[in-house]
């Protein structure tokens, strides 16, 4: 009984535009059978037709806690979920559906959350997912790992263009995308002050790719920065030690060579439209 009313409720869950209000009331009973299914978490007894309907109430949980930018909902059912994911897929009556993608999204948001330990702790546990070339080759998998590297590598042009509405693989991903854009902005900032004392003012509306004049002004005034003549000047270090400058002089010359590969896809973008 409890498990054909489970189903009935997954049904529903289904829904990807289903309110999040909706959703937590349909989670909360789906997890009351789950207690009544001695499924809430996994264990030898459990049978395994019960094991796939548990991993699918903490994925769709997971998912629809993302769609409502609910980031402690999202954790929870991350972290509830991994068990039912260390178990073979012999336990379980059918493959999950989700689990790439759900993987994926947690990965991603790692990296919003500047997780970058946690990030290659996990993305090493995928081994068993199958093959470097697969896991980088799926659609979901291959999406966090090309974004932390290009992040490492500074290839922010080929992040933004990544985190297009249109190129993200699902609208969970673009929600992620929105907190890690501002992230990525004060990296290309924190780049740009090190390697000039100053630039054009659009120079810095296409670096930034932001969207209006009237953001580059905010943008500018909370990073201290002081726009005169259509130029925006970076505030400097006047004490700098010897050291210290010889540092900074590396770091502008890795600067100047990111900002340089993100003004020239700007400039594509800009011939493009």
């Amino acid at each position: 009984m409890a498990d054909r009313q489970l189903t009935t409720l997954l049904t529903q869950l289904r829904t990807p535009s289903l309110p999040f209000p909706q959703s937590t009331t349909l989670l909360s009973k789906a997890k009351l059978l789950l207690l009544q299914l001695s499924a809430l978490t996994p264990s030898p007894t459990v049978p395994p037709a019960n094991l796939t309907l548990a991993r699918e109430v903490y994925e769709l949980g997971a998912l629809h806690s993302l769609r409502a930018k609910n980031p402690d909902s999202f954790t929870r059912y991350v972290s509830q979920l991994q068990p039912f994911y260390e178990l073979p897929p012999s336990a379980f009556s059918s493959p999950s559906q989700n689990q790439n993608k759900v993987t994926a999204l947690w990965l991603l948001f790692l990296l919003t959350q500047g997780r970058y330990t946690e990030f290659h702790s996990d993305l090493e546990g995928l081994s068993t997912r199958g093959s470097v070339a697969e896991v980088e080759n799926d659609k979901f998998l291959g999406y966090p790992i090309k974004l932390e590297r290009w992040l490492m590598e500074g290839a922010y042009d080929r992040v933004w263009k990544a985190m297009k509405k249109g190129e993200v693989p699902s609208e969970e991903f673009g929600v992620l995308c929105e907190v890690l854009t501002p992230q990525i902005r004060r990296e290309i900032a924190s780049s740009s002050e090190r390697a000039y004392p100053s630039l054009p003012f659009l120079s810095a509306q296409s670096l930034l790719f932001l969207d209006s004049e009237g953001a580059v002004v905010d943008f500018a005034h909370s990073r201290g920065w002081v726009i005169k003549d259509r130029t925006i000047y970076f505030p400097t270090a006047a004490d700098l030690n010897a050291d210290e400058e010889g540092e900074q002089e590396q770091e502008k010359e890795v600067g100047q060579m990111v900002i340089e590969n993100t003004l020239g896809y700007a400039r594509q973008l800009e011939t493009i439209v």
